[in-house]
């Protein structure tokens, strides 16, 4: 495996950098032509290289600063100039940017012909968050979606690492046809703190050594098959119950225990996989550096891990050894956004020692466009002045060169010819037979004091079933693989929790011979719906979520003490079952919940939905493991706050 990844990187770093034609094929430029052009970059043009747009939203016309909510599908030719004339080296894409393979194939090319027509004539860094699970940025009725990385975790005690490589390497698969060459995956986070709301099931496992056989071995397929991945959040996001979308959380971890929790699986995958990327976190780590900084607000605070040298250049890059790229997590969360402008906030995780600054400024309207020009004048009067080291910048910008070098960062085909192999990839039945393995080995029956191990799944068959869901895609999804896996038909209602209106609930679940309920916790967090400009979102989406927990559990007492037999499912975090299956006979996980609602008009349930439908017909042994603890203890930690307010008549 070792000789077939030094044989690609080979034939990689023999391509040279290429220009496009009117074609829209690819003509090869000579090495020596691209030597000569990188060789005598200006500051401007390296400090372009260390920057990463988002161009998620665009309007064209004047719109109010933050309120464009047009998905940019198509290069406008405002931004495309923006890309040539200023050396820019990336750009994230987020679900708003990809419809279909066309379209998505046409948007990347776009973007490689505006770098090329740049004067270093770099390719981009085309970057996305393809994790799995929760957060997976492409349609999931056109790309492969594995159920995620405590899936994963939970298959690893009877299939060690065979999921988390195949996932990487199918996944790498798809996204490299797409024209995508970066996923900020995978997540190493150890999650040790069952009230994490930004990672959770986004982790492998609370146990280390997992995290980093899994995570090393997700990062060997990924770049394989020649996409760079991006280890994150360095130095661990696994111990905090404050999302760093939201506000700054903070690790209280000894550093004992910082090396031998949070550190270990970079130190491990550094060692043995030399990832091209590792992003940072908004993080304050005082064990590693209690170093203070200024506030725009005058507020003095720990520094957070991507504005610290002591973490990111001392720790990461000196005695950790790492010589890749190190890219920041998205400037615009709130970890870093409420306490820097963006141009302190660049020129501090520069000073820092990040190589790309990862969504530094907004550029949703042609009246933003100015303020790209604006920060790169602000880098370059912070080099003439000493606050960032030149030879640090050139160092920088030769790590970027040489790692968009070492990989295959452009198509080798027309753009018929791109699309024609990935509309046979993506999605393809042998990926799909993948995508299926993985939720099928990963569904769970979780141990509680409160279940009797022993107690059988009940009966479906000529049974009144009730499935109690989130909402009602959930339920038809379930609904439908119950019926597809059935020899025989089955008699199913649904009541969807998001229903103003519960009063005919109760009537449902009295009649009821089964109960099948289901619940997702935590909450959706701003990683998986996209990131900081839906964070108006939020307010609505949590009061109706702690609506949604209180009426759940009402419901469940009520299952309870008319002894109905009952499953409780956890679709996402496995700790609620200490809170919700206290209540059933039987517990079952899945750390995944996706579905699609023209998916399921065209009969397709989903992966998830499939191998539980399999499990509770007793088909099928739920045969993983839990990778992380759930016990009794944590039903006073994570139940929901009371509420005495009666919503039957509502």
């Amino acid at each position: 495996m070792a000789e077939q990844q030094k044989g690609r990187q080979r034939k990689w770093l023999g391509w040279g950098i290429c220009s496009w034609v009117l074609s829209g094929a690819l003509v090869m430029s000579s090495q020596a032509e691209v030597t000569s052009a990188a060789a005598q970059p200006t500051v401007r043009q390296m400090l372009g290289q260390k920057l990463m747009l988002d161009l998620r939203y665009y309007c064209s016309e004047p719109t109010a600063a933050g309120k464009c909510r047009t998905p940019l599908t198509s290069l406008p030719p405002e931004l495309a100039k923006l890309i040539s004339q200023y050396d820019i080296g990336g750009v994230i894409l987020f679900a708003e940017n990809l419809q279909h393979s066309e379209q998505i194939i046409g948007l990347n090319r776009q973007l490689q012909q505006a770098a090329a027509r740049s004067a270093l004539k770099q390719p981009l860094f085309i970057g996305i968050d393809q994790e799995g699970g929760r957060v997976a940025r492409l349609p999931r009725e056109l790309a492969t979606s594995f159920s995620g990385n405590m899936a994963i975790g939970a298959t690893y005690p009877e299939h060690g690492s065979h999921f988390a490589e195949l996932a990487g390497a199918i996944t790498a698969a798809e996204l490299l046809a797409l024209g995508i060459n970066v996923n900020f995956a995978p997540t190493v986070d150890v999650n040790v703190n069952p009230d994490n709301p930004v990672i959770n099931v986004r982790a492998f496992a609370e146990d280390p050594a997992v995290v980093a056989e899994l995570g090393g071995a997700m990062t060997a397929a990924m770049q394989q098959q020649g996409v760079i991945a991006a280890l994150k959040h360095f130095p661990g996001h696994g111990d905090t119950h404050v999302d760093s979308h939201l506000g700054l959380p903070r690790v209280e971890h000894s550093r004992e225990q910082i090396d031998q929790v949070d550190l270990l699986p970079f130190t491990e995958i550094i060692n043995k996989h030399q990832p091209g990327m590792i992003m940072t976190a908004h993080i304050q780590y005082p064990a590693l550096d209690s170093s203070t900084f200024t506030a725009k607000d005058g507020q003095q605070m720990i520094k957070p891990a991507t504005l610290s040298r002591a973490i990111l250049h001392d720790l990461l890059r000196q005695q950790m050894s790492y010589n890749g790229l190190i890219v920041t997590d998205a400037l615009d969360m709130a970890g870093i956004s409420h306490f820097f402008s963006p141009h302190d906030a660049v020129i501090a995780t520069f000073q820092a020692g990040a190589d790309i600054a990862l969504m530094p400024v907004k550029l949703q309207s042609p009246a933003e466009l100015a303020d790209l020009a604006a920060l790169l004048t602000a880098l370059e009067q912070a080099v003439a002045d000493g606050q960032l080291n030149k030879s640090e910048l050139f160092g920088s910008y030769q790590r970027i060169t040489q790692l968009k070098q070492q990989y295959p960062l452009l198509p080798e085909d027309t753009a018929a010819g791109q699309l024609a192999k990935a509309n046979d990839l993506l999605g393809s039945a042998a990926h799909r037979k993948a995508e299926l393995a993985l939720a099928q080995a990963a569904i769970t029956r979780i141990p509680l004091p409160q279940n009797d191990k022993n107690t059988a799944l009940p009966a479906l068959s000529g049974k009144q079933i009730v499935l109690l869901m989130p909402d009602s895609n959930k339920a038809a999804a379930l609904s439908l693989a119950l019926q597809q896996q059935s020899p025989q038909p089955l008699t199913i209602s649904s009541l969807s929790l998001l229903q103003d209106n519960l009063t005919e609930a109760a009537a449902l679940l009295t009649n009821a011979d089964v109960v099948i309920s289901a619940f997702i916790t935590p909450m959706p967090s701003l990683a998986e719906i996209g990131g900081m400009d839906d964070i108006s979102a939020l307010g609505p989406l949590a009061a109706r979520y702690q609506r949604q927990q209180q009426d759940f559990l009402n419901l469940l007492r009520q299952v309870a003490q008319q002894q109905t037999p009952h499953v409780f499912i956890s679709l996402r975090a496995p700790y609620d079952a200490a809170v919700y299956g206290q209540y059933a006979d039987v517990s079952l996980a899945s750390y995944a919940y996706n579905s699609e609602d023209k998916a399921i008009a065209a009969g397709d349930p989903g992966a998830t939905y499939t191998a539980l439908a399999r499990v509770l017909l007793g088909q099928v042994a739920a045969k993983g493991r839990l990778p992380v603890t759930v016990d009794s203890q944590l039903a006073t930690s994570l139940a929901p706050a009371a509420d005495d307010s009666d919503r039957q008549g509502r």
